[in-house]
Order: structure tokens, then sequence, then C-alpha cells
């Protein structure tokens, strides 16, 4: 097998796919900026452990999917699979607790050893926003609008659904966990092998099987709603009570968890059909125990992560690759000057591409290639009388220009 070829599982952005990947990017970040959150980034490697403690030893991330190896200096090190336990070491690391509440948007690479599929990829890119330090449910409702209006304005939103669970605190979780080991104990072996071993090591997983088998049991499992005490369920009520206040509709999913003990309350995801088995364009919720767990002061918090590739395939309205301005140089002693006026042009804000060589028929069939809006042709005799040929390549007209009256005959095509 030829090792001139992308690994599998990742792929080349090329200058198309980037202009869209582009668009979900500069789209979330002016958003999150209105929204007052701040961007971040943290490395694109950790040491292995803050993964270790925060997504669980036995989770699928940890034992199946992290790209971990030892470094020259021996020590253990992995490739950033999520956002949320950089951010949060950052926190902690950084002396962050300081200054709380804090917001944070964040965009990057993520790897994770799964099967390809469509949506998703070993090395993979997301968009994430966090708000730490706030207890209350107005963050949660803050983070789902963010999430909400990113979609909307990316023109995604009405192609999804919002769906919304509560974990409740940790007496609530621990109740619920009681009851579906005692519920789905009864039914181990009608249980997938999976499933079985989840049973004894997170029971909450369970409900998040693809195997017809359980599902079928899980459809008849004890519900979380049921298991909220009054705390729990009071703060679902405020969540959901401010997005009908804010004209945010959701659809309420009781098989939605999160299956690491250090969430808690909301947990939430906007899933789409368009996308096959990977529906979920951003999936998040509230990990109050997170930076209790990684050794710091307790801190509550919320956020999401959105798959940017995932994004890119269902937008709209990403911005059309600019039309160039073609500058040709007819002959030897017209390159220093075509040179120079690239120079002043690409200064001036314009979009230049500059005919390195070939003769005016191969630089204007390079032109028409690249979709150019509009060819300057410069040659001697050009340059002997201070002008510029401009040609519109739309509607083929042309005209000789001075230098000064350029820039203005250029900006009436655009």
């Amino acid at each position: 097998m030829s090792r001139l070829q992308p690994v599998r599982g990742t792929h080349d952005i090329l200058p198309e796919d980037g202009r869209r990947h582009r668009h979900v990017v500069e789209t979330a970040r002016e958003l999150s900026e209105r929204y007052g959150f701040a961007e971040i980034s943290t490395p694109i490697f950790e040491f292995t452990d803050v993964f270790q403690r925060t997504l669980g030893e036995t989770s699928d991330v940890v034992t199946k999917e992290m790209y971990t190896f030892q470094d020259r200096g021996g020590d253990e090190i992995t490739l950033r699979p999520e956002y949320t336990a950089g951010i949060a070491r950052a926190v902690i690391s950084g002396g962050l607790s300081q200054q709380l509440p804090l917001r944070f948007f964040a965009h990057g690479p993520m790897f994770r050893y799964e099967r390809p599929q469509k949506g998703r990829l070993r090395q993979f890119h997301q968009i994430d926003a966090e708000i730490i330090g706030v207890a209350g449910p107005q963050a949660d409702i803050e983070v789902i609008c963010l999430g909400a209006e990113i979609l909307d304005n990316l023109g995604v939103l009405d192609r999804t659904e919002l769906q919304i669970n509560s974990l409740g605190d940790a007496e609530s979780r621990h109740a619920y966990r009681d009851a579906l080991v005692a519920y789905f104990g009864a039914h181990r072996d009608a249980l997938s092998t999976e499933s079985q071993q989840r049973l004894e090591r997170n029971p909450l997983r369970i409900l998040d099987s693809k195997d017809e088998g359980d599902r079928a049991l899980v459809a008849e499992a004890p519900r979380m709603e049921d298991y909220l005490n009054e705390d729990s369920a009071s703060f679902f009520s405020e969540v959901v009570a401010g997005l009908n206040a804010l004209g945010v509709s959701y659809s309420q999913n009781p098989h939605l968890v999160r299956g690491l003990d250090y969430y808690s309350h909301t947990a939430f995801e906007f899933v789409t059909g368009e996308l096959g088995a990977q529906g979920a364009v951003i999936a998040g919720g509230r990990y109050d125990g997170l930076i209790e767990t990684m050794g710091g002061t307790p801190t509550p918090a919320v956020g999401w992560a959105g798959g940017i590739e995932r994004l890119a395939m269902l937008a709209t309205g990403a911005p059309e690759a600019p039309r160039p301005i073609a500058l040709i140089p007819v002959g030897d002693t017209a390159q220093d000057a075509a040179m120079l006026l690239a120079y002043e042009l690409r200064r001036a804000g314009f979009v230049v591409d500059f005919g390195y060589r070939g003769n005016v028929t191969r630089r204007m069939k390079r032109a028409d290639r690249i979709g150019a809006r509009a060819a300057l042709l410069l040659g001697e005799d050009e340059i002997e009388r201070g002008v510029i040929t401009l040609r519109d390549l739309d509607s083929g007209e042309q005209q000789k220009l001075t230098r000064d009256a350029l820039d203005a005959a250029l900006n009436s095509l655009y």
C-alpha cells in the first residue's frame, strides 16, 4: 500500500472544503463573542492522565479510541480527543478560578481511533463553548441558546431537533443508577455482551446501546425523571422554562445520558436525520464535578462541542471563493512593473492572481479557469504611455486607464 496517501480516517481540507469549515468557525466565533465568550486554545496533546481521569478509565474513548504514546522523555502523552478536559486543566493550571465566571470559545482538531464513516473521522474538528463557574440554570439556557443561534445562522437549525434530558444531582443519579442495575440485572441474559459489561461499570451507558435487543429492554427501563429529587426537578423546570421563554423548541429524550459521574442536571443534543447514524451536530451538558475530579476546587460548569465537518456538510451560505483580478505582464520587460502593481493592488484590498509565465493566450486561459473577474494587461506600450489595459472578463469590454483611475474602475466591477 502506498504511503503517499492520507492515513485512514484523515483527509486533506482542500480550498472549497476549507471555505465551508472557515464559515462554520467564523460564524460560531462571531456569535460567541456577542455572548461574551473569549477565545481560548489549549495544546493539541496533553498528559494522558488529563483524559483518563476525566473521561473515565472504562469509557470507550479511553479504552479504544485515544491516540496515546510515550514521548522521548518517557512521558505518556495523548492527542486531544475532546476539548473540555483540556480547558478544565487550563483553568486549574492557569489559576483562572480566581476570575470566575469564565466563558470560553474554542475550535480545533481532535483525534480518536474510530471506524471512519460519514461525518466521523480519526482526525476531526470541533467548535466548543463552555461556561465555567455558574451553578444556576441560566448558564445551561445560555449555552443552548448560543448553539441554537449558531445553527440558525448556518442554515441548519430547522433541520435539527434539540433533545434534552435531566441527569439530576448526585443523589438523584445514584438512585436512578440503582434502579437501572436492578432492572437490567433481572434481564441480564437478554443484554448484549457489551451491555452486560456496562452493567457492571457504567449502567447508564446501556441506554445508549444501538443493539436491537438492548433497545427493546431500554424502552421499558425506568426513566430518570421518576428519580429526580425536588432540587433536580426544579433545576430542570427552570431550564425548559427559559428555553420556552426564548422560543427555543425542544423535545425531551429520557434516554439521553452522559455516563460519567461528574455530569449532572442538563444533557442535550441537536440532532439531524441528514447524516445517517452520526446525527448529533452539537452535544453537551452540565459537568459540575469535572474540575474537582481533576484536583481543582469544586466548580460548576456547562458546555457543548459541535463537529465542524458535520456542520460544514449541512451549512448553507458559505461564501464563494473571491473572483480575483488576473494581472498579466506582456513581455519580460513588464515583469517588474507588473509585480509592483500587484503589490499595490493587494495593499488596496484587491485579490490579485499574478501570471508568472506563459504567453498572453495561456495566461488568459488561466484567468478563465480560476474565474477571474477582470484581467489587467501591462506591456511595454502601456508602461511608456503610463496606462494599464483593463479587460472586463464578463462583458469582454476593454479600456485603458491611468494608475490613478484603476482602483475606482476595479471597484465598480464587484
